[in-house]
């Protein structure tokens, strides 16, 4: 394998680079009773390890590390739940002695100060969102739906309205939206986004009846749109006795400027890892804390952080609680580091998130509008759905758009979502990004434009100039390699 710069010794296996009595580390002599080893039939004969230099070593996993496409090196223009700036004081307090030693086992007494700092998160958090109280112990953003939508089957069943069965969910929600519903007992119903990009009034009234427990709601929508007709839409579900649930995923839109509470949901959970500061990918870490209303307060998922009058913080389980979801208190790591961003930015800075956020996205928006497809031609909130249609006409497909991206330097959007847009490019700059990165990144898609022009062959192959280049994604997917295996030397 070569990096981009070609050196092929500082980046070829280890066990390629093996030297037979090489040494790259001498273990010291025991200081503990040699225990024996299993039985036979658990022993292999040989076992190939690589001989090599210490040195070698850490050339390897530097030279590794520095193939990686990192948040801290890159611009990740990942759409919907993208990653994004994470300041590193934030891991500095997460990793302090306190907080990084503690036990979630300890006694309340030997917690109090990473209670009290969870107390006031969910203070935070609350007030964010314009509701009553808020849980923080689900890990993710769909864990987060899940709690949600199990605290409104709670709710039903304990009215005795147990037929209501149905969960009406738009065809611009997040995917793990219908899942969620699916997987806390409720029929889903698909809700038609309407010419605009907002919830068909018309097909959510024809739903709204004596069986539907209630709708999910991504505000702003996958299609990065603000749904106008929001306030009708929760009139139209509490009027047939139904709840909203918003997905709070993409709040960064709306910090300090609309609260879901407000607008009239009945729950959310927002994703720390995305809105407050954490990076996510490959499956975590993240933390979907929700948020809730009066009604369903006493159903949220245990244990909520509580203040005596004493002044001491206490673990407690709400009168009514859907029980834990979780095997302790949350992701607490992430929770510390959303704590020291929404301290260390503050009211204002909070406010300046939303709207550098939705500035970004529709600078974007109004500099590539004209030769990518805009199928929902209005103010956008903090991302930008484009499709890449007019470039399938030459021959190009989003894919590779996406993929000749990174030849410029730049991480792919998300691609192919949401499913109502065809060939859809959703891009997501975030508040973090300056001009001059996102005027680079408008420049390199109208490079990329112009290349499905004169040279289409060039994106369609792309990308050239990465580690690896173009994969054959089903194969790896359906028949992956996973162990390493060494290359027949080439015949003289």
């Amino acid at each position: 394998m070569l990096n981009k710069g070609g050196n092929r010794d500082t980046t070829r296996m280890l066990m390629d680079r093996s030297v037979s009595g090489r040494v790259g580390v001498i273990t010291p002599e025991l200081d503990v009773p040699a225990a024996s080893l299993p039985d036979a039939v658990y022993l292999r004969d040989s076992l190939p390890l690589p001989e090599v230099s210490e040195p070698e070593v850490v050339q390897y996993f530097t030279s590794l590390s520095q193939l990686n496409f990192s948040i801290d090196t890159h611009f990740y223009p990942l759409g919907s739940c993208t990653m994004k700036y994470n300041p590193k004081i934030n891991d500095e307090v997460a990793f302090l002695p306190g907080f990084a030693g503690i036990h979630p086992q300890q006694p309340a007494e030997q917690s109090q100060g990473a209670l009290e700092l969870l107390y006031r998160l969910q203070e935070f958090l609350t007030e964010v969102t314009g509701m009553s109280a808020t849980s923080l112990a689900t890990l993710a953003g769909a864990h987060g739906e899940l709690a949600g939508v199990l605290m409104m089957r709670a709710y039903h069943l304990a009215r005795g309205d147990s037929g209501r069965t149905k969960m009406g969910i738009p065809d611009s929600a997040h995917g793990t939206n219908p899942a969620s519903a699916a997987m806390a007992g409720f029929d889903v119903v698909t809700i038609p986004s309407d010419a605009d990009g907002n919830t068909d009034l018309a097909a959510l009234r024809e739903i709204a009846g004596d069986d539907l427990a209630g709708v999910m709601i991504t505000l702003p929508s996958t299609l990065g749109l603000f749904d106008s007709h929001i306030l009708e839409v929760c009139q139209v579900v509490h009027e047939c006795g139904g709840l909203v649930y918003g997905d709070g995923a993409n709040m960064n839109a709306l910090l300090g400027r609309a609260k879901l509470g407000e607008l009239g949901f009945d729950v959310c959970h927002l994703n720390l890892h995305k809105t407050f500061s954490t990076p996510h990918g490959g499956g975590g870490p993240g933390a979907g804390p929700v948020c809730c209303g009066e009604i369903l307060t006493p159903y949220l998922a245990a244990p909520v952080v509580e203040r005596t009058d004493a002044g001491e913080y206490t673990l407690s389980e709400p009168a009514e609680s859907i029980g834990k979801i979780s095997g302790f208190h949350g992701n607490f790591g992430v929770l510390v580091r959303a704590y020291t961003y929404i301290r260390t930015l503050g009211a204002a800075g909070l406010l300046s998130i939303s709207g550098n956020a939705v500035l970004n996205a529709n600078y974007i928006m109004h500099e590539l509008k004209d030769i990518y497809a805009l199928p929902y031609d209005r103010t956008c909130m903090h991302e930008v759905v484009f499709s890449a249609d007019l470039q399938r006409e030459r021959g190009v497909s989003g894919l590779e758009v996406a993929k000749r991206l990174l030849d410029y330097g730049f991480h792919a959007p998300t691609m192919y979502f949401p499913l109502i847009v065809h060939e859809a490019l959703m891009i997501e700059p975030t508040e973090s990004e300056t001009k001059e990165t996102l005027d680079a990144f408008i420049d390199a898609l109208r490079a990329i434009d112009a290349e499905a022009t004169s040279e289409p062959e060039l994106v369609q192959h792309a990308p050239h100039t990465t580690p690896v280049s173009r994969l054959d994604e089903a194969t790896a997917a359906r028949r992956p390699v996973l162990r390493w295996e060494p290359v027949e030397a080439a015949a003289d």
